[in-house]
């Protein structure tokens, strides 16, 4: 059996192989370290990018790692103001047979397409996802313009800025009526600070 170190040695290059894009922390630690996740397709969160925290504990893979959005998103079950995530999948059924991989093909777009507005983190999102789905939709496409936009992501490929484009017009009519106050998707493609430089898989 590998030892925990080895493990998050090895998830990580695993999350390398799969085209995520990865970057260290200032601390250059194997379990610190932050991804480029895109909002997963057919979701008010498509076109948007995020900078994702991520804590390996130094039990893992028995302990579950620690998941946090650096730019803000507006969902239920994150945090607005801390990028907290809320993960029952992570948090309480996490098991050593998953890895990072799951984490962003599998448990942050499940998180993002089906909120849970009965167990949430920003309540007023959760409100707003249960008593007016559409205004909630405009609000998350808002967030997504204000905060998640992929031009503010130096490393984002052309081809996401000329899907944003597309999307661009419709985006600024949800904006005009918004009312108040978040692969290429399936994870893939996952930023970063535009003076990164990506060598092999790792910002640098």
């Amino acid at each position: 059996m590998a030892s925990p170190s080895k493990r998050r040695e090895t998830d990580l290059m695993k999350l390398m192989m799969a085209e995520y894009e990865v970057e260290l922390a200032e601390n250059n630690r194997m379990g610190d370290f932050f991804v480029k996740f895109c909002g997963p397709v057919d979701t008010p969160y498509e076109g948007g990018v995020w900078k994702v925290h991520v804590t390996l504990p130094e039990a893992y893979p028995y302990k579950s790692p620690s998941i946090g959005f650096v730019n803000r998103i507006y969902h239920p079950n994150v945090d607005e103001m801390s990028g907290s995530v809320c993960l029952d999948v992570i948090n309480q059924t996490w098991s050593p047979m998953f890895d990072l991989v799951n984490i962003f093909e599998v448990f942050l777009p499940q998180l993002l397409t089906y909120p849970n507005p009965s167990d949430p983190l920003n309540g007023e999102a959760a409100a707003l996802e249960m008593r007016e789905p559409e205004k909630y939709i405009a609000k998350v496409r808002d967030y997504v313009q204000r905060y998640a936009h992929p031009s503010l992501f130096a490393s984002c490929s052309q081809k996401e800025l000329e899907e944003d484009s597309d999307n661009e017009s419709e985006w600024s009519d949800l904006e005009d009526n918004e009312t108040s106050c978040s692969e290429i998707s399936g994870g893939k493609q996952v930023g970063v600070t535009g003076s990164s430089v990506v060598e092999s898989g790792i910002f640098v």
